[in-house]
């Protein structure tokens, strides 16, 4: 599991910033999530619920931004049984898959959007992330969408 921040800004020039969490096996996105900022017990609330609903993984990897980096969220995962696996500073090679899900998602999304408010972001934000998800063709999993079975949930 892998997870990053992307940013873009409201036309207000306001900052947001996205939390994305990839699946590295299936490339499926968990959690596209915007906010105006955000903490490491945020990120805790997150990871939790997608724990109980997916499982926990074996390890997570993500940056070394401080709410990545928060000794309570480093407690908490270790009581887990969750290892964190944090890249190097300057080498995003070491995150590709989320490196590459966030270049589509600046190429194919926030280029062509302009958002006015953060209840706008969020809509649009899903809105792209199921079609992301359940339609759009992935290279690497022989142009097969990660989550194709949600569509048959979600009718």
């Amino acid at each position: 599991m892998d997870h990053r921040y992307v940013e873009d800004r409201l036309a207000t020039g306001r900052k947001v910033r996205w939390l994305n969490i990839i699946d590295e096996y299936s490339r499926e996105c968990l959690a596209s999530i915007p906010r105006k900022r955000w903490q490491h017990t945020d990120i805790i609330k997150i990871l939790a619920d997608l724990f109980i609903m997916r499982g926990s993984p074996c390890y997570i990897r993500s940056d070394n931004g401080t709410e990545f980096t928060a000794k309570r969220l480093r407690i908490w995962l270790k009581m887990v049984d969750v290892t964190t696996a944090f890249i190097e500073p300057g080498s995003s090679w070491e995150n590709g898959y989320c490196e590459s899900f966030n270049s589509k998602m600046r190429d194919e999304y926030l280029n062509v959007e302009m958002f006015d408010t953060m209840f706008e972001v969020e809509v649009l934000t899903k809105r792209w992330i199921l079609e992301y998800n359940t339609i759009r063709p992935h290279s690497a999993l022989g142009y097969r969408p990660p989550a194709p079975q949600a569509l048959i949930s979600a009718a």
